[in-house]
């Protein structure tokens, strides 16, 4: 009977929310999609959700109105997800990590120096291993729509050049909220602490944290490298992002509407993969530029020092992660 009662009201909720979205329909009012992100405009995922917002309003004027609230305007990745589940967002981009605690398996892409390169990440999106993560996320009525790219992070500090892992040892780290992002640390002598990623810049220019790891464009955006003495282009973990919203409110969408939007999706993600990259090195070059950080590139010699010591953190979280996952993109590794 309970279980009955709850697929009742979350079903309620579902009505309440798309019926406070498009108001009237008799007057065509446009349903209202309102779309939280915690980055900068000018990053790769603000970037995306402007191209997706753009594209939505045009092709769907009158029946959709997307807004986008960047640089957490409405919410912290921590809390967006309860905000989804309630209806005061209806898309939400939280990074892999923020779903973690739910979902463990997506830890998968927290791990260091796992993907060989970008062909390899998006075959592992894209194929077995993407589609059953994607699946998990219905345990918490969620549906994922797309994972968008950022890059991969380097990690940046106040206390000293880092060319090895026992350089990295006895700094305090600022991590998004995830265990194998906390044991990457500690493996090499580091503290980690979790820290929103809109506090960062004042912890780092008070001294609370001592370092951080995080794309280019972030760092760029988020004016890191003026309070930030040193950064190393290690490339050791991928940063993406989940487009996520209720699965109640878009299953109760119109299908030409639902249709329209997830092609727009899929448009915006091609358009991702491709200048990702771009936007990073764009920005790295201004990081550069400014002078206010030294940038060390690491050797290949170098960075399969780091690779050898953030190993034994793949092996540390293969039964929580699941064997078969980790397995599939070695798998990809050798072939690719």
């Amino acid at each position: 009977m309970m279980k009955v009662l709850k697929s009742l009201a979350i079903f309620g909720l579902a009505v309440a929310m798309v019926a406070g979205a498009v108001g009237s329909v008799s007057a065509m009012d446009a349903i209202k999609i309102r779309f939280s992100h915690v980055v900068s405009p000018n990053t790769p995922k603000g970037q995306a959700a402007d191209m997706f917002a753009k594209l939505a309003n045009e092709r769907l004027k009158g029946k959709v109105e997307v807004q986008v609230f960047p640089n957490s305007q409405l919410y912290t990745d921590k809390k967006v997800l309860d905000a989804l589940s309630t209806g005061s967002v209806e898309m939400a981009a939280p990074s892999t990590a923020k779903f973690t605690s739910w979902v463990p398996q997506l830890q998968l892409f927290d791990l260091p120096f796992l993907f060989k390169n970008s062909d390899v990440l998006y075959q592992t999106i894209d194929g077995k291993p993407g589609k059953k993560l994607f699946k998990l996320l219905g345990k918490k009525n969620m549906l994922g729509l797309a994972m968008w790219d950022n890059g991969f992070k380097q990690i940046g500090n106040n206390l000293r050049e880092i060319k090895k892992p026992s350089d990295a040892g006895g700094i305090k780290y600022r991590i998004m909220s995830s265990k194998v992002l906390e044991a990457q640390f500690k493996a090499v002598g580091g503290n980690p602490l979790v820290m929103p990623f809109s506090e960062v810049y004042s912890a780092l220019e008070q001294g609370v944290i001592d370092g951080q790891e995080n794309t280019w464009s972030n760092m760029y955006s988020k004016k890191f490298f003026e309070v930030q003495k040193y950064i190393t282009g290690t490339d050791h973990g991928y940063l993406g992002y989940m487009v996520v919203t209720n699965s109640q409110f878009w299953n109760y969408l119109p299908k030409d509407v639902r249709a329209e939007l997830e092609a727009i999706l899929q448009e915006v993600t091609a358009w991702i993969r491709v200048n990702a990259h771009k936007i990073n090195m764009d920005q790295k070059a201004k990081i550069i530029a400014a002078g206010t950080t030294k940038v060390t590139e690491l050797t290949d010699s170098e960075k399969d020092a780091f690779r050898q010591a953030f190993k034994p953190v793949h092996d540390e979280f293969r039964n929580v992660i699941g064997g078969d996952l980790i397995d599939a993109v070695y798998e990809l590794n050798a072939k690719n």
